[in-house]
């Protein structure tokens, strides 16, 4: 890691976050729309089960969905709402057996996502030192998310996500800004802001971006290639098919799984520790 950069995200993150297919009813491959693309092989609409899925509810090809067209499916991450939908809200009911469910439940799905992608990004921001001062009111922002993820389809359906969304996003920022801030202390020149930068193609290669902003950054086919982005926040940013091959990533702030499927690393692209190597790369 590199010198003054927050700790990585480890073992904080709670396995509720991270997808359990074996516990979800196929929800992602029913619920959500894909139109045929580089990332998709063919049109689907919202509420058609894939051709792909199985009577199981597991995907037929999964070993193989960049070979056969299907690159976007290994890009999405549920956070674990897949099986909080299946299992809590419906109470293991799943859309087959129960036709009557199965409307409410593909609408609750994308709530729910959002409702975790948030709960993952409070738990790292736990995890960081230089935010130890918002620790309080980071606890009560997961306290209240979480309850928000126990309650009925139709209470969740009622929500006001994007104003939820836009009060934790703000004490996102704050905590940002203190992590990025510490990582930097001792350093020469301020970090750089490229908060929601168009920097598709950018050529990035070599750059130091420790502590640099780019939240919801356009990084589509940027070249990062031995890029530092140790202590930058990366929450929201588009990393699709961005170079990032020797690039350092440790103690990146608000990585996730999903933003490095997207993108092309290698064996030398340094990760933090509860994130995987692609298999792709």
């Amino acid at each position: 890691m590199s010198a003054g950069a927050e700790a990585p995200i480890s073992d904080a993150v709670r396995p509720d976050l991270r997808a359990d297919c074996a516990n979800c009813f196929g929800l992602c491959c029913v619920a959500l729309p894909f139109a045929a693309s580089a990332d998709f092989a063919v049109d689907k609409a919202a509420g058609q089960p894939c051709h792909n899925l199985r009577t199981d509810f597991r995907c037929g090809i999964h070993s193989q969905l960049r070979e056969k067209g299907f690159a976007g499916c290994t890009v999405f991450d549920c956070f674990g709402a897949g099986q909080k939908v299946s299992q809590t809200t419906f109470e293991g009911r799943d859309w087959r057996a129960h036709p009557g469910t199965a409307s409410s439940m593909f609408a609750v799905l994308p709530v729910m996502r959002q409702l975790h992608e948030l709960l993952w990004y409070l738990t790292e921001a736990l995890t960081l030192p230089a935010a130890r001062p918002l620790h309080g009111e980071l606890r009560e922002a997961l306290r209240t998310t979480e309850q928000l993820t126990e309650g009925g389809a139709d209470d969740i359906l009622a929500l006001d996500v994007a104003a939820h969304r836009d009060g934790v996003n703000a004490l996102l920022l704050r905590t940002s800004e203190l992590a990025r801030a510490r990582a930097r202390t001792g350093r020469r020149g301020k970090a750089k802001n490229h908060r929601g930068a168009d920097l598709i193609g950018a050529r990035l290669r070599g750059a130091d971006l420790r502590g640099a902003s780019l939240r919801g950054a356009l990084l589509i086919a940027a070249d990062l290639t031995g890029a530092d982005l140790s202590a930058a926040d990366l929450i929201g940013a588009d990393l699709r098919d961005a170079s990032l091959g020797g690039a350092d990533l440790t103690g990146a702030l608000f990585l996730t799984q999903a933003q490095l499927n997207a993108a092309r690393g290698d064996a030398a692209t340094r990760l933090p520790s509860a994130l995987t190597r692609p298999a792709h790369w």
